[in-house]
């Protein structure tokens, strides 16, 4: 029909008429066919996109390799008996969390939810799924926060590392030596993360817990010792570990310890075990995520004034009175009561310091 509601009308020769509505189809088809490449040129794009998200930096091949290889490494011996001090420090605070109420709601939890019979919960008479009973054992060991600690990476170590060794450990019937490097490797990764992005300031800049971080590399590295990844799935590993980082400075507010026993080991044990059996199993994702535009960008570590905690916001504070005021010596208050943010930054801004 044309656009006045009649027929289009035809030629002789059968040609139709060229009108509105058909020129305006025409145009459309020609932009379409310019803006959509071919499907091989398509292809082809993709290919290469792929190629590069999938390339691996040096210093994550190096990584990879050290995490695979170290099931086979022999540990000094000076290292292999202060990680004996850590597993036997780390089952007592287990064993102690199970008197209060954090750790006997996960025993409770584990007996409950049941599961297959692989795995140790400490404490009990319980055996149940290796996920499970590494979700409890974290819960238990931070229960009355009786653990270990690391200063420099602001973590507890050894509630993730040591539970998810040994679920995975049980899961994979590995050998002692081989639990001691699980765990030894746990402390070595889930440490270094936080302290690359500034160890305690990092969790004041940016209020993500350094804890929840620490912890689900550490019992990724564990767990996936425990089960014997190769290098190139200990770069899978890394990169599930990464996508399960979490938790927030609100922990700080839990009175009875629960929530914060869950963060700091129950929940990155627990999914350290996963990742190491989905990745095991043949799961793929991500090579390097420690790449550009990733990991430490997204968890905003990498920025302008890295790690200097609460004095972020004084410096924009200060800025913007300067902006406004620029012949005025001004004394910004920047609101800095948290107890973290000592030697962090001064209460008071020179300009030069300011613009320096």
């Amino acid at each position: 029909m044309g656009h006045d509601g009649r027929q289009d009308e035809r030629t002789g020769s059968g040609a139709a008429i060229l009108t509105r509505r058909s020129l305006l189809e025409l145009a459309g088809l020609a932009f379409a066919t310019r803006a959509i490449p071919p499907v091989t040129a398509f292809a082809e794009t993709v290919h290469n996109q792929d190629e590069s998200a999938q390339a691996v930096s040096p210093v994550l091949d190096k990584l990879s390799r050290y995490m695979s290889e170290a099931r086979e490494r022999v540990l000094p011996e000076d290292v292999a008996e202060k990680a004996k001090h850590h597993v036997l420090d780390t089952l007592a605070a287990m064993i102690s969390g199970s008197e209060i109420r954090p750790g006997r709601a996960a025993i409770e939890f584990v007996r409950a939810y049941g599961g297959k019979e692989v795995a140790t919960v400490v404490a009990s008479n319980i055996v149940c799924g290796p996920i499970e009973a590494a979700l409890a054992n974290g819960v238990l060991a931070h229960a009355d926060e009786t653990d270990d600690s690391h200063g420099p990476s602001r973590s507890h170590p050894g509630v993730s590392a040591v539970p998810a060794a040994l679920a995975a450990g049980e899961q994979f019937g590995i050998s002692g030596k081989h639990f001691l490097r699980a765990v030894t490797l746990g402390y070595d990764i889930g440490t270094r993360v936080t302290m690359s992005m500034g160890g305690p300031g990092y969790q004041v800049a940016t209020h993500r817990s350094t804890h929840g971080t620490v912890a689900a590399f550490a019992a990724g590295a564990a767990a996936g010792c425990a089960a014997g990844l190769e290098a190139q799935q200990m770069r899978l590993l890394l990169d599930y570990s990464a996508q399960q980082t979490s938790g927030i400075g609100a922990w700080s507010r839990d009175a009875e310890h629960m929530e914060k026993a869950f963060l700091f080991g129950g929940r990155p044990a627990a999914g350290g075990v996963i990742a190491g059996m989905l990745i095991r199993a043949g799961w793929t994702g991500v090579e390097d995520f420690f790449g550009p535009r990733q990991f430490f960008r997204c968890s905003g570590a990498e920025g302008k004034w890295r790690c200097q905690g609460q004095s972020h916001a004084t410096r924009r504070k200060a800025r913007r009175t300067l902006r406004d005021n620029p012949d005025e010596h001004q004394e910004v208050d920047g609101g800095l009561s948290h107890p973290g943010s000592a030697g962090c930054a001064s209460r008071f801004f020179s300009k030069a310091l300011i613009h320096s």
